[in-house]
């Protein structure tokens, strides 16, 4: 996986369409974002004489529809993975092929 918790992302695709933030967590192939993609879930009442409420909550986005800003450039850019010297991966920013982490 080409992106991981905490990278700066925005949105490429779809009704969030230009909106950026960090992201909180990965899924299989969704990722969810923080401030974005953000639904409305009606609760009910936990006790008898409790009350129901109404909180928001950030749904997942496909891993698709989000590209990694580079860190040098502030840009979206593509990410290629390499290998170091010690045989480690690491990612690399295809704009300014600079190692992103």
């Amino acid at each position: 996986m080409k992106l991981k918790t905490g990278d700066k992302v925005v949105v490429i695709a779809g009704a969030n369409k230009g909106k950026e933030g960090k992201i909180t967590k990965v899924l299989d192939n969704k990722v969810v974002v923080e401030g974005v993609n953000v639904c409305k879930k009606h609760l009910k009442p936990k006790n008898n004489n409790g009350t129901g409420e109404i909180v928001e909550v950030e749904r997942p986005i496909h891993i698709s529809n989000v590209m990694l800003v580079d860190p040098k450039t502030k840009k979206p850019t593509k990410v290629k993975v390499d290998f170091d010297k010690n045989g480690k991966k690491i990612r690399i920013s295809k704009k300014s092929n600079e190692k992103i982490d």
